[in-house]
């Protein structure tokens, strides 16, 4: 970009849109975390699709009787509709940042915030699925030991049902920890990164 287009852009009163080669070394520096953020994308649904095609075959491999077969594909069949959901608005996503082009201030702008918000909506999603997860270890839990001889299902008192409260609470928590660590180690650092390059055009 030479002067002459400079000037004819500040005519036009898009100086907004206007990169100096400097700034645009600047800004386009943001590929690199940009790249990152997109490979974990990657990997990650890839990872997620595989466990959940694996947790749909516990049932056959761990012969659950067919009472609590019917429990359990129903309890999965909603976890699944909840994972479709969330995919789909990721894969959306990934699909933006693939088509991006970072040559602009306002394009590091929205892809900075576009991050920020998707990074929130996986918190979001995590904690969808955190009572299904309860829920499918319990239920696993009593299969297994079900298969104990002796064992029968009696009413809990009033020390199991604060036992089985706090494992819950305690589970969220954990869960709620584990995914904060999760998105800033796997796409907060990069995301801060980016933010870095928006300071530095902040400066100038």
């Amino acid at each position: 970009m030479d002067f002459n287009d400079i000037q004819n852009a500040w005519n036009n009163e898009k100086t907004e849109k206007v990169v100096v080669p400097d700034n645009l070394k600047k800004i386009q520096s943001a590929n690199t975390p940009l790249d990152r953020i997109k490979n974990n994308l990657k990997k990650e649904f890839t990872y997620q699709i595989l466990s959940i095609v694996f947790m749909g075959f516990i049932p056959v491999l761990y012969d659950f009787s067919p009472q609590i077969l019917l429990l359990f594909y129903l309890l999965f069949s909603l976890f699944v509709g909840i994972c479709a959901y969330y995919f789909t608005k990721f894969y959306f996503f990934y699909r933006r940042l693939n088509a991006l082009t970072l040559k602009t201030k306002d394009s590091l702008y929205e892809t900075y915030f576009d991050i920020r918000l998707n990074m929130e909506l996986y918190k979001t999603f995590g904690f969808a699925l955190t009572p299904f997860m309860i829920l499918f270890l319990i239920g696993f839990l009593y299969v297994q030991f079900s298969k104990t001889p002796g064992f029968a299902f009696t009413e809990f008192n009033t020390t199991q049902i604060v036992g089985i409260f706090s494992v819950v609470i305690f589970c969220m928590l954990f869960m709620g920890i584990a995914l904060e660590w999760w998105v800033n180690s796997f796409y907060g650092k990069y995301a801060k990164e980016i933010k870095s390059v928006i300071n530095e055009l902040k400066e100038e």
